[in-house]
C-alpha cells in the first residue's frame, strides 16, 4: 500500500470533518451528502442530510416515473447526480426462477446478474451490463432474491457486488474497469447472500461471513487490488460493514453473531471487539456522537451502544454505554436521526424509538397503522422519518419524541428494498417496478 497517499487521504478526511462541523465521527460524506451512494445513504445511518422529499403520494399522485425492472432483486437503488443504479438477477429460462433455500431446490438454469443505470430524470435505461451469467450453487430464502446486495458509487465509478458471482467495477458510462472473484459462500440453511459493500475514500470494504471461511477484505477501489484481508471466527451474517472515524482514524465496524468487531482501515488490525448480539445478524451498524449502535432480533432481542475509543475486549466494560433487550429488528436496520434511534420489532410493524445517547425509551413498541411486515430499513430527511412495509405502504412520521403520523401512502407493489432519498425525490424499488416519487416539476 502507498503510505504517502493513505496519509494524504486521512488529512483530507480530517479537513472535511472540520468543515462540516464535527469531531470526526461521520462518514466520507461530501459531496456524497447530496446523493445516495450506498444502501444506507451517505452517512450509513439512513439519513439524507440535504434531501427535502415529498410527504404524500399514491399510484396516481406525485409519481414522476415508474419503470419495470427485469428479473428479481431486493437491492436498494443507489443514486448519484443524474444516474440511478439497481441490481437484478434475470432468469434465462422459466425454471431458473426457483428460490431454493430451506427444503426447496436451487435453480437449475443460469441467471444473468445485471446492473442497470437509469436516467434520474425519466427512468430510461442509460446502460445495462450483464456482470456474469451463472447457475447459483445454493438457493436463497423464499422471500429473498439473488440480487440482494446493493451497489455503491463515488460518482466516478460504481461497484456491483453479487457475492459468490463476483465484485465488478464500472465507470459511469458502463465500461468494466475490473472484476474480482472472492469465492463461493456457504450460507446458513441456504438462506441466500446479501451483504452490501461500503466505500471510504479509496478503500472498498467487503464482509464475507458464511459457514465455511469467513473473512473481511479491503480493496483498492480503482484497481481491485487487495490491501488487506483478515480471517473472522464467524458464521453467516448479513450486516453491511461501515467505516467510522474516531480522532482522525477510520475503523471498520462489523456486527455479527459471535462478536461486534472493529478493524483499523489502514491495516486490517483488530482494534476492539465485544459480545452481545443474537443469531443471524442482518441489521447494519449506525454511528454518531462517538458511539456505534448495533442490533439484532432473531432468537432474542439485543441493542448495544458502544463508545468509540476503546481497545481489546470491551464486553462488560464502561465502553458499553447502554444495552436494550426488547423489540429490536431482525431484517431492517435501525435509523439514527436527530439523536434518536428508530427500529422495528423483528419484522413487524411495531416501532420503537430510543434516545441514542442514553437508551431512554421515547416510543415503546407502537404499531404503525397501515404497515404490515417490514423488511425495508427506515430513512430520514427534512425532519421526517419514512417507514415502508412489504405491502407497499409508506408511512411518513414527524421526527420527534412522540409518534405523529404525517401521511400514509400506498403503492400497488410489494417492497422489500430500502428507499433512497435524494433532493426532492424518493426512490422506491418494488418487486417489479422502480418508482421515482416527486412533488411538482
Amino acid at each position: 500500500m502507498n503510505l504517502g497517499s493513505f496519509w494524504l487521504r486521512q488529512l483530507i478526511v480530517l479537513v472535511m470533518a472540520l468543515v462540516v462541523g464535527g469531531s470526526a465521527t461521520g462518514a466520507w460524506a461530501a459531496p456524497g451528502e447530496e446523493n445516495w451512494p450506498a444502501m444506507r445513504g451517505p452517512l450509513a445511518s439512513g439519513v439524507a442530510p440535504k434531501a427535502v422529499p415529498p410527504v404524500a403520494w399514491s399510484e396516481t399522485k406525485n409519481v414522476k416515473w415508474k419503470v419495470k425492472i427485469p428479473g428479481a432483486g431486493s437491492a436498494s437503488p443507489v443514486v448519484w447526480g443524474n444516474r440511478v443504479f439497481v441490481q437484478t438477477a434475470i432468469p434465462t429460462k422459466a425454471e431458473a426462477a426457483g428460490r431454493g433455500g430451506l427444503t426447496l431446490p436451487p435453480p437449475t438454469a443460469p441467471l444473468q446478474f445485471v446492473i442497470q443505470c437509469l436516467d434520474r430524470g425519466n427512468g430510461h435505461v442509460l446502460w445495462e451490463k450483464v456482470a456474469c451469467e451463472a447457475v447459483p450453487h445454493e438457493g436463497t430464502h423464499p422471500n429473498g432474491t439473488y440480487a440482494s446486495a446493493s451497489s455503491v458509487t463515488d460518482g466516478e465509478h460504481v461497484w456491483a457486488f453479487f457475492g459468490s458471482r463476483g465484485l465488478y467495477c464500472y465507470d459511469m458510462d458502463g465500461k468494466l474497469v475490473w472484476s474480482k472473484d472472492l469465492g463461493k459462500m456457504k450460507i446458513l440453511m441456504g438462506f441466500g447472500e446479501g451483504c452490501s459493500p461500503w466505500l471510504w475514500g479509496d478503500d472498498l470494504v467487503v464482509n464475507w461471513d458464511d459457514e465455511a471461511s469467513s473473512f473481511i477484505v479491503a480493496l483498492n477501489k480503482v484497481t481491485g487490488e487487495v490491501i488487506w484481508r483478515q480471517a473472522r471466527e464467524e458464521k453467516t451474517s448479513w450486516a453491511m460493514p461501515v467505516v467510522v472515524e474516531y480522532q482522525g482514524k477510520p475503523q471498520v465496524v462489523t456486527a455479527a453473531t459471535s462478536k461486534v468487531r472493529s478493524y483499523d482501515l489502514a491495516t486490517g488490525k483488530l482494534i476492539w471487539e465485544c459480545t452481545g448480539l443474537t443469531k443471524n445478524v442482518i441489521p447494519s451498524p449506525v454511528f454518531g456522537d462517538g458511539m456505534v449502535f448495533c442490533m439484532s432480533g432473531y432468537s432474542g432481542f439485543s441493542a448495544l451502544a458502544i463508545k468509540l475509543g476503546g481497545t481489546g475486549d470491551l464486553t462488560g466494560t464502561d465502553n458499553i454505554a447502554w444495552k436494550y433487550g426488547k423489540n429490536t429488528p431482525y431484517v431492517p436496520s435501525p435509523l439514527l436521526y436527530e439523536g434518536r434511534l428508530y427500529f422495528f420489532a423483528s419484522n413487524s410493524n411495531a416501532l420503537t424509538c430510543l434516545e441514542a445517547k442514553t437508551g431512554r425509551v421515547l416510543i415503546d413498541n407502537v404499531k404503525i397503522d397501515g404497515l404490515q411486515e417490514v423488511y425495508s430499513s427506515p430513512v430520514g430527511a427534512d425532519g421526517r422519518v419514512y417507514v415502508v412495509g412489504r405491502n407497499g405502504v409508506t408511512v411518513v412520521l414527524k421526527a420527534a419524541d412522540t409518534l405523529e403520523v404525517l401521511a400514509t401512502n400506498k403503492l400497488e407493489e410489494k417492497i422489500d428494498a430500502s428507499p433512497a432519498l435524494v433532493g426532492k425525490e424518493v426512490f422506491l424499488r418494488g418487486k417489479e417496478y422502480l418508482y421515482c416519487i416527486c412533488e411538482g416539476p
